[in-house]
């Protein structure tokens, strides 16, 4: 049968243009929005665009979805509500899949979680983020930044680390802990080496005082998250990292509660001997691809960042 003339028509994802007549909403809104982007874009992104803002909407108006304040200076409930729901790792394990289709893979990502700070202070070489009282282990973490191509060493990646201290909490969560605790930025020398002191982490729950752990519980899940440190390396010429490294002794790492955990990120934290400003070592290269390298991300892909 062919569809009545007065009903839109079916759009390629399943979803209709237009709510259905009987909606008390507008049945133009949905349509304005996907009207006003420009004519400037490429078709992928047309196409990806006009289908999430048609299934958010849809959602919206099925759900009767109500405005609330979720974020703060704090957190960022947005993305920790995504976190919970699976979709940031879902489109990271999109990206990591595409990646590794090559024959050859950067550092595998991971996401980026809801504690990031542009802010970080730039560190030296061998710096100590460890700055306010815990109760942990600390950690010599170095390593190598690499170029995927040429395998050669790079000078001047910037590399961001932050992670929780030993109550669970991350710095801006905890008005016992110095501001920029255990977070910093380092650049990788000639030899693209880097290197800092940071803490052996440890597993803590995601905030339950806000929507993302509501949410949590109403869907009857633990909050729990492995011990993790998070990573981001950048260069102008090459392509950025998002990772996050887990302690392979960690609980939860076969059930994190933002579904992170991917194998090649679980490390070993080792004794370390003759240094005494650390108990433990942790060594783990960087890998990046160049920017104008295709068959990892390349043109028409699309990147989620929050």
């Amino acid at each position: 049968m062919s569809p009545s003339p007065s009903a839109p028509a079916p759009q390629p994802n399943g979803t209709s243009t237009v709510p259905p007549p009987s909606s008390k909403y507008s049945p133009t809104f949905t349509p304005s929005v996907i009207a006003a982007i420009g004519p400037a874009i490429t078709p992928r992104m047309r196409t990806v665009m006009t289908s999430l803002i048609q299934h958010l909407h849809d959602f919206a108006r099925e759900n009767e979805i109500t405005a609330g304040k979720m974020s703060d200076e704090k957190s960022n409930e947005g993305q920790l509500v995504c976190d919970v729901l699976g979709l940031e790792s879902l489109v990271d394990e999109i990206t990591f899949k595409k990646a590794a289709q090559a024959s050859d893979a950067p550092t595998t990502s991971a996401i980026l979680g809801p504690f990031f700070r542009h802010d970080a202070p730039s560190l030296p070489h061998e710096a100590s983020l460890v700055n306010s009282a815990h109760t942990g282990q600390v950690t010599y973490m170095h390593g190598r930044v690499l170029d995927l191509v040429t395998e050669k060493p790079i000078e001047g990646v910037v590399i961001g680390v932050w992670q929780a201290n030993t109550n669970g909490l991350y710095e801006q969560q905890d008005e016992g802990q110095v501001d920029c605790n255990l977070r910093g930025r380092l650049k990788s020398d000639r030899e693209g080496r880097y290197a800092f002191y940071c803490l052996r982490p440890t597993p803590y729950p995601i905030s339950d005082d806000g929507p993302a752990g509501k949410l949590s519980k109403l869907l009857d899940r633990h909050p729990m998250r492995p011990a993790h440190i998070h990573l981001i390396a950048t260069h102008d010429n090459y392509k950025p990292v998002t990772t996050q490294i887990f302690d392979s002794a960690s609980k939860y790492l076969d059930d994190d509660a933002v579904f992170a955990v991917k194998k090649s990120l679980v490390l070993d934290f080792v004794p370390l001997e003759g240094n005494p400003k650390a108990e433990l070592e942790l060594e783990y290269d960087i890998v990046l691809a160049p920017r104008d390298r295709g068959g990892v991300l390349g043109e028409g892909e699309i990147v989620v960042c929050y």
